[in-house]
């Protein structure tokens, strides 16, 4: 509780609760044919993104993946401006040419989601060059999975970060699974922070289901970063509890290790603390839960009645044109 005030542990529920109610509303929504393209839900890995983007200063970066709505929605993203771009509208952060894989917010700092394993890695490193550079103080944290963890890209990326003091956070989300492959049989350790050790950069192991334990580790990571003494790598242990993708049938993974999970899900412990005599209280909690609910609503609504995209400006908003 140190250093943590009411308003802040109000933030944190909300903004998880938030998230968690995007991604269910999402895949009802996919399920509905109303969205183009895969879902890929976060639900279960709430505390992550919360706990770390609350380490940030808006002007700071981020780099995420290609299961990236929640990481989008911690850093600030207007919830009607991502519906919108999972419908393909042209009120959509990206105009609907990005959808749910690649939202994009360069004003707050979001520096796209991607579809490529490992992308965002270098992406971030890169960035950071640049703030370092221009001595803008800003720090970015590069989300990426357990699978990722394996790209070459990624190691090539660290190496560089170390070897030139860069500021990032690099924060692998280890849920246990790439796509369909459990994390024992791809990875060479059991925690992936030891890998820290060979650029000669702090690597920590922290449970990726306690807010208040990713919040603390990214706090310090971002303040040696700001320091100007280099990257730290740090591994949030968590869970998928959906499929890699919505319609996976997850015949892969053993029931008692889901119902296991089940019991350290990450918007129920934060609940039960908060609701507990002498804190805020399930009051407090209800009301929050109410307003959540209601801006998805009006989220969706928004994305619903919202235009497509004009056909004539195809060629608009890309990079290359012929």
């Amino acid at each position: 509780m140190t250093g943590i005030d009411r308003e802040q542990w109000l933030l944190m529920y909300e903004q998880m609760y938030r998230i968690r109610t995007f991604e269910e509303q999402v895949n009802e929504l996919y399920l509905g044919a109303k969205m183009p393209g895969l879902a890929h839900l976060y639900i279960g890995e709430e505390a992550i993104a919360v706990g770390v983007c609350e380490a940030l200063k808006r002007e700071d970066y981020i780099t995420s993946t290609h299961r990236g709505h929640g990481h989008c929605i911690a850093k600030g993203t207007d919830l009607r401006a991502m519906m919108a771009e999972l419908m393909g509208k042209a009120a959509g952060t990206n105009r609907g040419r990005g959808g749910s894989m690649h939202i994009a917010d360069p004003a707050l700092g979001i520096l796209g989601a991607n579809g490529i394993v490992g992308g965002g890695v270098p992406i971030a490193v890169g960035a950071a060059w640049a703030a370092r550079t221009r001595g803008s103080g800003q720090v970015v944290a590069c989300f990426y999975g357990d699978g990722a963890a394996n790209e070459g890209g990624v190691h090539e990326a660290m190496n560089i970060a170390s070897l030139w003091k860069l500021p990032v956070v690099f924060v692998c989300e280890n849920n246990r699974y790439a796509e369909m492959t459990p994390q024992r049989v791809h990875g060479s350790v059991e925690d992936l922070a030891r890998r820290a050790a060979g650029y000669d950069m702090p690597g920590v192991t922290v449970d990726g289901n306690d807010v208040l334990a990713v919040l603390a580790a990214a706090e310090e990571a971002a303040a040696r970063a700001r320091r100007g003494d280099g990257p730290t790598l740090l591994e949030c242990k968590t869970f998928r509890v959906r499929g890699h993708f919505e319609g996976d049938p997850q015949r892969y993974k053993p029931a008692d290790e889901a119902a296991e999970w089940k019991e350290r899900d990450p918007l129920t412990r934060l609940r039960a603390y908060l609701a507990a005599p002498g804190r805020p209280g399930a009051v407090a909690l209800d009301a929050i839960d109410g307003e959540v609910e209601d801006a998805i609503r009006r989220a969706v609504a928004f994305a619903d009645a919202a235009p497509l995209p004009d056909p004539a400006e195809v060629a608009m908003h890309v990079y290359a044109q012929a």
